[in-house]
């Protein structure tokens, strides 16, 4: 079963972490968001390999908008 890896706040992709099909571990950082001139680190809920990748850097996502998916 697929778990999304979600934006705990609002802000733009700064950089992915990780690339289609890594295996990531739990609380691994797998993204950086940027939002109020702060990194904002994304850790991963579980550990998974990453099946989908929704968004790029210099995208502005809302909080709790599904950045990827793991497996």
């Amino acid at each position: 079963m697929a778990t999304a890896v979600r934006a705990h706040i609002a802000g733009t992709v700064w950089r992915i972490e990780v690339s289609f099909d890594d295996e990531v571990e739990a609380g691994q950082t797998v993204a950086v968001l940027e939002s109020m001139k702060m990194e904002m680190p994304v850790e991963a809920p579980r550990a998974g390999r990453v099946t989908a990748i929704h968004v790029a850097p210099g995208r502005f996502v809302e909080e709790g908008e599904a950045l990827m998916d793991l497996a």
